[in-house]
């Protein structure tokens, strides 16, 4: 991101995979933030807390002035399909776009063994790192160049490869799976622990997915680039039995 203006690196002080966008209990584990050295970076701070947390702390000026763009990642496996859903890379995205800043999240495939967004720490020798920060550059200097008027968030998804091997780009919809999922989750007994159980996880298979969603374009060795709108109401029937059983509700007081 560097030469596309001044970086600020905000950044939970653990691993947050999976929160979302959530803040998470702030009178309880009552955040703390820490100065922190990056090479090449003038401010570096660490937070104790998720990625969506720190971008609230930003946006509410904890950090010096108002920011005009939020970078999230590069997330190690790819956020596509539902995993957007649990992403705290793309989380981190969403809350600046609520906070009226635009958000731009990277994630880049884990070969083999990348489940519901996630890679795993043995699979990420091999990441070509530099393949997803040379895009993610690309696209961050079209967002600075011509900052929307309407904040975005842009959810990039880059193959594992260099950067000659990548096949091309598609803009796409949300699958509603990742390339591999979780598929099962047994509890396992404690012993010596009663009433107390760990949780076996088992992993599915990956599998081949269409290739005009995002999980697709990824598996077709394609670079994806997906625009995520807000959540918004669903129009439902006229008179549906959630309004229907309200009415009756109120109409007994």
């Amino acid at each position: 991101m560097l030469p596309h203006g001044e970086v600020v690196v905000i950044a939970p002080d653990a691993e947050y995979s999976g929160a979302s966008a959530a803040f998470g209990a702030l009178h309880k584990i009552q955040p703390e933030v820490h100065r922190v050295t990056v090479d090449g970076i003038a401010e570096s701070w660490a937070v104790s807390g998720p990625p969506a947390l720190c971008v609230m702390f930003a946006r509410l000026g904890a950090f010096g002035e108002p920011f005009d763009l939020v970078v999230s990642g590069i997330n190690p496996g790819a956020n596509v399909g539902r995993s957007v859903y649990h992403s705290g890379t793309i989380g981190a995205a969403i809350t600046a776009r609520n906070g009226g800043i635009s958000g731009l999240a990277v994630s880049q495939a884990v070969t083999a063994f990348g489940v519901e967004g996630q890679g795993w720490d043995e699979m990420l020798v091999d990441q070509r790192w530099e393949t997803a920060a040379e895009v993610a550059g690309a696209v961050a200097a079209t967002l600075v160049a011509d900052l929307p008027s309407e904040p975005v968030v842009v959810n990039l998804n880059v193959p594992n490869l260099p950067l000659a091997e990548v096949k091309g780009w598609r803009r796409t919809g949300v699958g509603t799976l990742p390339p591999r999922a979780m598929a099962s989750a047994v509890l396992e007994p404690m012993v010596g622990h009663d009433g107390t159980f760990r949780v076996r996880m088992g992993w599915g298979e990956p599998v081949a997915l269409p290739v005009e969603t995002d999980g697709g374009t990824v598996e077709n060795d394609e670079i994806a680039l997906t625009f995520l709108g807000r959540i918004t109401a669903d129009e439902p029937p006229a008179v549906g039995p959630a309004e229907a059983a309200l009415e009756a509700l109120l109409a007994a007081r």
